[in-house]
Order: structure tokens, then C-alpha cells, then sequence
């Protein structure tokens, strides 16, 4: 399909991304995937949010055995993770979960800092960009992962440099979460980091 939009209007991240619409496994999938793998126990139930491909959850469980489930608000990614055998709930973050449903909760959300004039309306863009300060995702993630952990449950969620980790614990803080990192890896631009979260109480 041509592209339609005004001259001098900048490029949709999707058509920078050369995807459609399912944002695909990357260095940060891979690091999230495997640091959770090593954290997570056998006989866990973990949540996979913004599963995306269903690369993320797919690993764990091979890595492991446990039970997966992913969620995405996208239905493509949906589709796509369901391909690799996981159950998909069509979900935004924790909507329709049970609280203390889940052992373990997986997350590598949107997070490059996006400015309003360069955003699209399009699903790769909604994968891809965390609002202007990166954390568009992350806070209601942060705020809400507590309540579907079940007691002595672990979140893990991929953050870049670029998103203001100090910002992220000082919110996890708040909302009654330790924040340990478990795994860093450097990019030209960032590194890319892995945060625990566990309840505090």
C-alpha cells in the first residue's frame, strides 16, 4: 500500500521497524527471556505481558516447563503468540486476571522515549514507543503488577537507560515493591537493564 501521509510528515516506526504490525524478538526480548528463565521455579505460572510474537513466554517455557499465558491489546500479536502454542488473552496489562493468579509476571514493555510530534497511530508505534519519558507502559505495569502476583511472586521487566530506571524504583517503592536489577547489557545508545520486583510486605 502507497504511503499516503503529507510530505515532510515524519516515517511511522512501523515502516522504520520494516514490520507491520507484532513487534519481533530482539537483544531486549532475549535478555528478559533468559534472565526470568533462570529466576523463575519449576512448578511456576507466569504471565506474559505485551507478549508481542510470543517470543518471550515461548523461551520460558522451554527453558523450564512452567505454564505460560501471554496477554497483548494487539490481536495480531495475539494470533502470533498463539501460533507458538501459548494462551493469549487479549488484554491491556492486568485487566481480566485473578489477583495472586500468577508466580511470576514477564514484561518488556514499549520504552524508547517518544515525542508527541513523532508518534503514529499504528500498532508497532503502540510496541514500540513509551511516551515521552519512556514510561508510558512501565508506571501502569509498576503499579498493577503487585496486585496479580501471587504471595512470593517475581515481576521482571526489561528497561533501557534511556527510561529513567531511578524514576521506575522510586515508583515500585511506592507501590509497596523491592527492586533488585539481575541483568544489564550495553548498546551504543543504552543498556539495557532487567528489574525484579517482589512485594514488600
Amino acid at each position: 500500500m502507497p504511503d499516503e501521509r503529507p510530505s515532510g510528515d515524519p516515517p511511522r516506526l512501523a515502516q522504520l521497524r520494516d514490520v507491520e504490525t507484532v513487534y519481533q524478538p530482539a537483544e531486549d526480548s532475549r535478555l528478559l527471556a533468559a534472565t526470568a528463565a533462570d529466576g523463575i521455579d519449576d512448578e511456576a505460572l507466569v504471565l506474559d505481558v505485551g507478549t508481542g510474537s510470543g517470543y518471550v513466554g515461548a523461551r520460558i517455557r522451554e527453558a523450564t516447563g512452567v505454564r505460560v499465558v501471554g496477554s497483548d491489546i494487539n490481536p495480531d500479536a495475539c494470533r502470533q503468540a498463539a501460533q507458538k502454542g501459548l494462551p493469549v488473552v487479549r488484554a491491556d496489562l492486568f485487566g481480566p486476571f485473578r489477583d495472586g493468579r500468577f508466580d511470576a509476571v514477564v514484561c518488556n514493555p514499549p520504552y524508547l522515549p517518544t515525542a508527541l510530534e513523532e508518534e503514529w497511530d499504528d500498532p508497532m508505534e503502540r510496541a514500540l514507543s513509551g511516551g515521552e519519558n519512556g514510561r508510558a507502559v512501565v508506571n501502569p505495569f509498576v503499579d498493577g503488577v503487585g496486585r496479580v502476583l501471587a504471595p512470593g511472586g517475581r515481576a521482571y521487566l526489561l528497561l533501557s537507560t534511556l527510561t529513567g530506571p531511578d524514576a521506575v524504583r522510586a515508583r515500585a517503592q511506592t507501590a509497596g515493591l523491592s527492586t533488585r536489577l539481575l541483568a544489564e547489557e550495553s548498546h551504543p545508545f543504552e543498556r539495557l537493564l532487567v528489574f525484579e520486583f517482589t512485594a514488600t510486605d
